[in-house]
């Protein structure tokens, strides 16, 4: 009886393995989990990462000039010596689009940084305000998006060109106006969307936590709304980024953007329309370039929603 009761004890007294809680993610890894099984939006990243990286260091590698001109060799079609064909004056197509490439992903970036910082501020304001200073900036927001925008991108571009030529530059003018003048033509939706946010997260209960421990407004906005805001501020920042790509490509089109000698792919694109008979390739290889530059950031767009929405559940 006493052995018997003996071995029940030491069974007793074993340890029990317990089970390892389940490692927690935050919020940033569980986002890039959902992002990575987005198979589209992956490969928006790599194809637009390799397009990158062929307009920063191709024109290292590639080195033919972007205004040698070349009569003998004028409205050629690809070859071994120019990849993808040369123009009216036989310049290289390949070399100039590398160099537009960079001029044109940086008025998308810098425009979309424009209207995304003028966007939340004015949204996170009139979101934590409320009252009398909401309605007026809202009222503002209003005003802003019921103007036409293309004509009036037109008539600020062709009122304020040659002045910002003269002050800063042919290149660095037309940049500085087209990027302002997109930038700030494009804030709209976000204030309305960064407001939205802060209408719902100002009354969730971390929110009411912190303001009830003393934590001043600015504090419950930075530390505890804006960083629970920013998912649809990303996600809007890219289709931010290929809007402003297509409207550099409407002005520069138009005849209204860049200067002749500063090859953009817009501006590739209008030099080459009278010749689309006998030279179609002058004008398929920029418009593929704008083409997929936008596709695969609105793929990046799709993949960053699904990745930042909370209510998304993937299997």
């Amino acid at each position: 009886m006493s052995a018997a009761n003996g071995t029940a004890s030491e069974a007793v007294a074993a340890p029990v393995p317990l089970a390892r809680p389940p490692a927690v993610r935050s919020l940033w890894s569980e986002g890039w989990r959902r992002f990575r099984r987005h198979r589209l939006a992956l490969f928006g990243t790599a194809a637009l990462m390799v397009m990158v990286m062929a307009v920063l260091t191709g024109p290292f590698v590639y080195r033919i000039p972007i205004d040698e001109i070349d009569f003998k060799a004028k409205l050629q079609g690809p070859s071994w010596a120019h990849p993808l064909g040369t123009d009216d004056l036989g310049q290289d197509l390949l070399a100039r689009m590398l160099y537009g490439g960079r001029i044109s992903l940086a008025v998308g970036v810098a425009a979309m940084l424009i209207s995304i910082s003028v966007g939340t501020t004015m949204g996170a304001v009139a979101g934590q305000m409320g009252g009398a200073t909401d309605h007026g900036l809202m009222r503002l927001t209003d005003l802003f998006l019921c103007l036409p925008q293309l004509p009036l991108l037109l008539l600020l571009v062709y009122l304020f060109r040659d002045t910002l030529k003269k002050a800063l530059g042919p290149e660095m003018g037309v940049f500085v106006l087209v990027v302002v003048v997109i930038g700030g033509l494009r804030w709209m939706p976000v204030a309305r969307l960064v407001r939205a946010q802060f209408l719902s997260l100002r009354e969730k209960e971390f929110v009411e936590a912190a303001r009830s421990l003393g934590a001043p407004p600015l504090r419950q906005v930075v530390r505890h709304i804006l960083p629970n805001a920013v998912g649809p501020v990303i996600v809007a920042g890219t289709i931010d980024v290929a809007a402003a790509i297509i409207a550099e490509s409407s002005l520069s089109f138009l005849g209204l953007g860049f200067p002749p000698d500063i090859p953009t792919w817009g501006r590739i694109l209008f030099d080459a329309k009278d010749n689309l008979d006998f030279a179609p390739h002058w004008a398929i290889f920029p418009g593929t370039a704008i083409f997929l530059t936008v596709l695969c950031i609105n793929y990046i767009g799709d993949g960053l929603r699904d990745a930042l929405d909370p209510r998304k559940v993937l299997s």
